[in-house]
């Protein structure tokens, strides 16, 4: 993500109580389209994606009255941009637990754009093994894919210009629950 620096404060798009609500949505359409939770794993794309999949993760249980596996997937050296990124770009631990072998994966992140964060977590998947199926959840669909890739279950689609950034603040890194549009200066 740009730094906020760069930018100035446009609007807040989403309070806690509105995250709170799109999360206990996505939770509640991934039960129905899965047919219940029998096989299912939720996968956090590392930084905000994991929080998200651990609280998605814990409405399901608070539904179902059973827990799903949650993981923790870092992408770092699957990205296109890595030569951008850093000299030595900063490579954080990859935390599946369990097999994704034959599981149904919900793949979780706060903002889908391009959509190559998801490629790279695609590819990062195949290396840990073959799921059932991988469908995407995610908080927000800002628009400008330059991929084919579409979420299965979206919190909120907030179009957005080029010269907009979408910044999701979540409780257990950023200390409050918030979306926010900026704009570059």
């Amino acid at each position: 993500m740009a730094d906020l620096k760069d930018t100035v404060f446009k609007a807040r798009v989403l309070d806690a109580e509105m995250m709170r609500r799109a999360l206990t949505r996505i939770a509640h359409e991934i039960i129905e389209k899965n047919t219940g939770i029998d096989d299912l794993a939720v996968i956090g794309i590392r930084r905000r994606g994991v929080p998200l999949a651990e609280r998605l993760a814990a409405i399901i249980k608070e539904i179902e009255g059973v827990s799903v596996p949650v993981g923790i997937l870092d992408i770092t050296l699957y990205r296109d941009d890595l030569t951008t990124l850093a000299v030595q770009p900063i490579v954080h631990k990859t935390e599946v637990p369990f097999s994704i072998n034959n599981k149904k994966i919900i793949l979780v992140d706060d903002v889908l754009y391009t959509g190559r964060t998801v490629r790279a977590a695609l590819d990062a998947l195949v290396d840990l093994g073959r799921p059932k199926l991988t469908q995407l959840a995610i908080l927000i669909d800002r628009g400008h894919r330059e991929l084919p890739i579409r979420a299965d279950f979206v919190g909120k689609n907030i179009p957005t210009s080029r010269k907009e950034l979408i910044a999701v603040n979540v409780e257990e890194i950023d200390g409050m629950d918030n979306v926010e549009i900026h704009e570059f200066v």
